[in-house]
């Protein structure tokens, strides 16, 4: 099956290169992409991979890869689904969106056609450009088609592993990146690591409490959309989350060129959360403190005053 990458952003990019090393591959940007790749430095795009700021022509592939920022994903759906419609899509951004409250597979949803499909879990673009061992989930609500993607996209170091559970794999994707952010505030405001593993562990059973609650299943939290995402975005310089919220933590100013997905997800998943009752202290204070609601010290007085409870 032919396969389309409609973003060239890094992580787009990325996939371009892992992909044509296999099998020719397309990749869709706003602007002609150059072979050599200002986002992956060092990184050129192999011959079998076709760049194009054509979009009919790259929305041919039977397989679209949507590697779109997440707040963008909704609008490039409402004026492009004519020509998305019929294609198996494949959504390649983490987030819920700030406007709808919906997940990325949802408003791919909205198109009709085949199940739409999220690619999720622990990766970084500059490793899987390079060739590094990296695992992801591929979740499908369409057993056999899963399948289908999970082959032909699947590469010798690019290894996916399948899941009917959507729910679950775009919200561990989603959330971990509200964890990571709070994470970066710990570290940045000096706490030490002691505090980062137990924010961790308490912002797991956060991501557990209201992804459960929207039908998801705890085993797929365990997997590498969730869990294994968690660890790598919380404890890594190159996650722009965990970096943005190490600079709230010095009250530091940060490139507003870089796309964080975490901050959006958390006040959306804030506002979800309280009109479902659920308990989210972590994420309630990550949204407050972007907002400017509340100061550094008061939000770390607020989570360190809790009541004591079982775990």
């Amino acid at each position: 099956m032919s396969v389309a990458i409609l973003g060239a952003g890094a992580f787009g990019a990325a996939l371009a290169v892992a992909l044509g090393r296999e099998a020719p591959v397309t990749l869709w940007g706003r602007s002609q992409q150059g072979r050599d790749l200002a986002r992956l430095p060092g990184i050129t795009l192999p011959d079998a991979v076709t760049a194009t700021d054509d979009l009919a022509a790259a929305c041919q592939a039977e397989i679209l890869l949507l590697a779109l920022p997440m707040q963008a994903l909704a609008a490039f759906v409402a004026a492009e689904a004519s020509q998305l419609q019929g294609r198996a899509l494949v959504a390649c951004c983490k987030g819920v969106d700030l406007r709808t409250g919906l997940g990325p597979v949802e408003i791919l949803g909205q198109i009709g056609g085949p199940a739409p499909a999220v690619l999720t879990g622990p990766s970084f673009a500059a490793d899987i450009a390079r060739g590094l061992p990296t695992a992801l989930t591929l979740a499908c609500g369409d057993e056999v088609l899963g399948a289908a993607l999970q082959q032909r996209l699947s590469t010798p170091a690019l290894r996916l592993y399948r899941t009917t559970d959507v729910i679950g794999a775009e919200l561990g994707g989603a959330l971990k990146n509200v964890v990571a952010i709070a994470a970066g505030v710990v570290m940045g405001a000096g706490l030490g690591d002691s505090a980062r593993a137990a924010l961790m562990t308490r912002g797991y059973a956060e991501m557990q409490r209201f992804a459960l609650a929207r039908g998801a299943r705890a085993e797929t939290l365990a997997g590498l959309s969730g869990f294994g995402d968690l660890v790598l975005t919380c404890t890594s310089d190159l996650s722009r989350n965990f970096r943005f919220g190490r600079a709230l933590g010095r009250a530091e100013p940060f490139d507003t060129t870089q796309t964080v997905e975490g901050a959006a997800t958390a006040r959306a998943v804030a506002q979800v959360a309280h009109s479902l009752g659920l308990d989210m202290p972590i994420t309630a204070m990550v949204a407050a403190l972007i907002a400017g609601e509340v100061t550094l010290a008061h939000a770390m007085q607020n989570l360190l005053s809790r009541p004591l409870k079982p775990e």
